[in-house]
């Protein structure tokens, strides 16, 4: 049942943020509906479809998991280092800094690394569809983005303090993840055996 509750929920996630890809059908649906209730029903079905997957993936796991393949113990160090790079991706996409312009896709990146590091280390079922479906919209939505001509972040501020905190904040976010997220709401630890 959590497998079946994960994947509806996927598809409703997915589907709802694919359908932004969609100019001319999104334009259409702003029209209609107007800036404010457009963003109202993508929120509400966006919080929808996250709440399935988090329902689906938490009863997933709590009746076993399906075991697909078994990653190699090293796969977990390098999905924790490429964690690093998602919480500094996700900090540079609140805060304008050179970093957000190197990347021009900040939050794209950041789901895309957090993805596929996730990928590298979890060999079950459950987590291939979650870690792979998002993997696969993050790729579908920067290849989107570059194809309708969004160039992202284009400028930066003058001088390296943005870049100083994208990087300072990107550790403290990284080191709250591992030590007292993943642990706490996950179960399983990420430092430390």
């Amino acid at each position: 049942m959590g497998l079946a509750i994960l994947i509806l929920g996927l598809v409703i996630f997915v589907a709802n943020h694919g359908f932004v890809t969609f100019r001319n059908e999104r334009a259409a649906l702003i029209a209609r509906l107007g800036e404010m209730g457009y963003r109202a029903l993508f929120s509400v079905v966006s919080i929808i479809g996250f709440a399935l997957i988090v329902w689906g993936y938490a009863q997933y796991r709590a009746q076993g998991l399906i075991p697909v393949w078994s990653p190699p113990a090293f796969m977990r160090h390098i999905t924790i280092g490429l964690m690093l790079i998602a919480a500094i991706a996700l900090t540079a996409y609140a805060i304008p800094s050179h970093i957000k312009k190197w990347v021009k896709h900040p939050l794209l990146t950041s789901v895309k690394t957090w993805a596929f590091a996730h990928l590298l280390s979890n060999g079950d079922l459950g987590s291939i569809l979650l870690f792979g479906a998002l993997l696969a919209w993050g790729v579908y939505a920067r290849i989107a983005a570059k194809r309708r001509g969004d160039l992202g972040t284009t400028t930066a501020p003058a001088g390296w303090i943005n870049d100083i905190l994208v990087v300072v904040i990107g550790i403290v976010i990284y080191l709250a993840l591992g030590y007292a997220f993943h642990p706490m709401v996950i179960g399983v630890p990420v430092f430390g055996s």
